[in-house]
C-alpha cells in the first residue's frame, strides 16, 4: 500500500501538535504540509519543541492539492467557514475535529467518528466529523447501557478535565497563575457535548430522551478527562459486567476494567478505561480517557485508518505514563 498523504490545517495548537505527533510516527503516512496561518514559515519544532529532531518540516499558509485526507483541527465555527472558502478534489478524505460537523442538522455529508458506535459506517464514509472529548468519555461509558434499553433514568455525571481541554489560546481560567492547585466547574449542567452525547445515545435506544446533569470541572493537570456517572439500577453487578465486557470486546481501544481506574493509565494513549462499582441500588461508573488523545487526535487517526482499511490500531500503539 502506497503512504497516505496527510495534510493538517490547524496545526499550531495542542491537537493540531498531538495529531503531527501521531502522523509523524505513522508507518503508514506521509505528511505533506502542516498549515498554519499565524506560524507559517517557522519550524514546527519552533513551536512543538519535543518534535526538534524528527522533522525538518516548516509550517505553511499554503495548502497542497497532493493530499488523499485533511485533518482540519481548527476553532468551533472555523471549519464551516474554510471548506466554503476553500476547494478541494472530490476524492479527498476530511476528517474535522472541530464541532461544526458532529450533529445531525448540521452534519451534511459528515459521520459522526465513534468508532465504537459507527464503525462500518466511517470505513464507508468520505467525511468525518470527530467527537469531543467530554462527549467520547460519557458516551464510551453508557453505550452499554442503551444497548439493552436500559437509560430511562437520571444520570449524574462529573468529569474533570486537564488545561490542554481548553485549548491553547490563554483565557482568564488558563493562566497557571490561576489554574495551578484549583478547581472550578464551568458550563454546569449546560455543556455544549450533552447534544452529541444525547443523539448518540438515541442511535442505539430508540426515542431515548437524556435525563443528564453534568457537571464539567476544570482541573489543575495538563491532560486527561475522568469521569463519573452516577445512577440506580436493579441489574446485578455481574450482569452490567458482563454487559460492559459483551459490548467492547471487538474495540482494540475501549477496555472493561474489574479494577478501580485512574488517570495515568490512559494519558498519553489512545485507550478508554471503564469501571463499575455498585452499592445497593446504586452504580457508579468511571471512565477516564486522554482528551488530546481518544478524546482527540488518536480518534481521529483512529478514524483515518478505518477510511483507509487499516488495522485500527495502526501508528496508535503508544505507552501510558506509569509514574
Amino acid at each position: 500500500m502506497k503512504a497516505i498523504k496527510v495534510g493538517v490545517v490547524g496545526s499550531a495548537g495542542y491537537a493540531g501538535g498531538e495529531l503531527l505527533r501521531l502522523l509523524l510516527l505513522h508507518p503508514k503516512v506521509k505528511l505533506v504540509f502542516a498549515h498554519s496561518s499565524s506560524q507559517a514559515g517557522k519550524p514546527i519544532y519552533s513551536v512543538h519543541s519535543d518534535l526538534f529532531g524528527d522533522t525538518d518540516l516548516y509550517f505553511t499558509d499554503t495548502l497542497s492539492q497532493d493530499i488523499d485526507v485533511l485533518f482540519l483541527c481548527l476553532a468551533h465555527g472555523d471549519s464551516r467557514t474554510f471548506l466554503e472558502r476553500n476547494m478541494f478534489s472530490n476524492d479527498l478524505k476530511i476528517i474535522d475535529l472541530s464541532q461544526d460537523f458532529r450533529l445531525k442538522d448540521n452534519a451534511g455529508e459528515f459521520v459522526y467518528g465513534l468508532p465504537e458506535l459507527n464503525r462500518e459506517t466511517i470505513k464507508k464514509a468520505k467525511y468525518v466529523a470527530n467527537p469531543g472529548c467530554f462527549a467520547t468519555a460519557i458516551q464510551l461509558a453508557l453505550l452499554p447501557l442503551a444497548s439493552i434499553d436500559g437509560l430511562d433514568i437520571p444520570l449524574h455525571i462529573n468529569a474533570i478535565t486537564g488545561a490542554t481541554g481548553a485549548g491553547q489560546q490563554l483565557s482568564e481560567t488558563s493562566h497557571f497563575s490561576w489554574r495551578n492547585n484549583n478547581v472550578s466547574t464551568y458550563k454546569v449542567f449546560e455543556h455544549q457535548h450533552l447534544n452529541e452525547i444525547g443523539e448518540s445515545l438515541a442511535q442505539l435506544q430508540k426515542g431515548y430522551k437524556p435525563q443528564m446533569k453534568m457537571i464539567p470541572i476544570r482541573g489543575d493537570f495538563s491532560r486527561g478527562i475522568f469521569a463519573t456517572l452516577l445512577f440506580q439500577s436493579d441489574l446485578e453487578l455481574s450482569k452490567l459486567e458482563s454487559i460492559y465486557e459483551e459490548f467492547y470486546k471487538e474495540h482494540p481501544f475501549t477496555h472493561f476494567s474489574h479494577m478501580a481506574v485512574d488517570l495515568k493509565q490512559v494519558v498519553n494513549t489512545n485507550k478508554c478505561l471503564i469501571n463499575i462499582q455498585k452499592v445497593n441500588q446504586d452504580v457508579i461508573i468511571t471512565v477516564a480517557i486522554d482528551n488530546l488523545l481518544k478524546g482527540a487526535s488518536g480518534q481521529a487517526i483512529q478514524n483515518m485508518n478505518l477510511l483507509f482499511g487499516l488495522e485500527e490500531k495502526t501508528g496508535l500503539q503508544l505507552k501510558a505514563s506509569a509514574f
